[in-house]
């Protein structure tokens, strides 16, 4: 026990999103990071192979080859339901990935039937309520500012658990700091990039102290609302031009990460860039990987994630939304 000297960084606590309390029936475990989390879930799963889509992080498939999962790949069709090349085998798991985040707990709910061993990927959709019979696994950094940490969540979740070593993200947590004194570029970016290294080169772990801390007092209501708001507006503003519809799997229960845009227009992405809407396309290397005619080629090459996160209000989408058409 330690009693005195300076006073450390203080947060609320009690408000953590995900706790053994709300989902009694299932299990929690606390890790380091996502790609991490789809691990574990796969060998909670008892699995040694496993289907990915082509379109996903790279990030995923490397780690998982790394740890020595059989890895196999599946296309996905114009209404992002995967298109599977031969019948699953008892040691095999699938990873269904709610893409943006703007499916409903409904629609995952229908692709993952038919399916077993089912990984749902909710990186991208930190809200979507975890399917029973599922293992769900959840991605904190992509919804609230911490350094990393994930979730899976489903039977058996802690399974292997206490064997992971403790992770520790203060060392790399100062661009946190940084960001609201110089903003995300220069000595900030070069923090960001510290840490990136550091959970790339992270095998699989129990969730840090700090992150862990940070999410317990989180202000997830506000978060969630804002979000929905973002998004609601920037498909107003923008829905004219986008040739993805986002909203057709939209109900009360999606929070999207982002609002997926898609323009045919190659030079959009730096235009916004310049503009300082720091974004990117999302995985290129699927443009090596895919057929120059495929739904994940046209994503892959088009579509630019909007920021519609709880920073940010109608100012910011009017403005985002002039650079675009201009």
């Amino acid at each position: 026990m330690e009693i005195g000297s300076f006073i450390q960084l203080q947060f609320h606590n009690g408000q953590e999103w995900y706790t053994e309390e709300k989902y009694p029936s299932l299990e929690i475990a606390r890790l380091n990071s996502g790609r991490a989390a789809i691990y574990h879930a796969i060998m909670v799963l008892g699995c040694d192979t496993v289907y990915l889509p082509y379109y996903q992080c790279e990030t995923v498939r490397e780690f998982l080859k790394k740890k020595g999962v059989v890895v196999k790949y599946y296309r996905i069709d114009e209404r992002f339901s995967p298109i599977f090349p031969e019948k699953q085998k008892v040691n095999e798991a699938i990873v269904l990935v709610n893409y943006y985040g703007i499916f409903s707990n409904r629609r995952i709910k229908e692709l993952s039937k038919g399916c077993q061993n089912v990984v749902i990927d909710n990186s991208q959709a930190f809200f979507s309520e975890p399917i029973e019979g599922c293992m769900n696994v959840y991605s904190a950094r992509k919804f609230e500012g911490v350094p990393d940490g994930a979730y899976v969540i489903g039977k058996n979740a802690k399974q292997g658990v206490d064997a992971y070593p403790q992770g520790y993200s203060s060392d790399t947590s100062l661009f946190l700091l940084q960001r609201i004194e110089y903003g995300c570029e220069g000595k900030t970016y070069e923090s960001r990039s510290k840490n990136e290294e550091r959970i790339d080169s992270e095998d699989v772990m129990k969730m840090s102290p700090l992150t862990k801390a940070i999410l317990d007092g989180a202000d997830y209501l506000n978060n969630r609302e804002i979000r929905r708001e973002n998004f609601e507006y920037a498909h107003k503003l923008l829905q004219d031009i986008n040739k993805l519809n986002p909203v057709q799997y939209y109900e009360e229960d999606v929070v999207p990460m982002v609002y997926p845009l898609l323009v045919e227009d190659d030079g959009l992405l730096t235009k916004l860039l310049q503009a300082k809407h720091f974004q990117g396309h999302w995985w290129n290397y699927v443009l090596r990987e895919t057929p120059t005619n495929s739904f994940e080629y046209w994503l892959s090459r088009y579509m630019i994630p909007i920021t519609i996160d709880q920073r940010y209000g109608k100012e910011e989408l009017d403005w985002l939304n002039k650079v675009i058409r201009e």
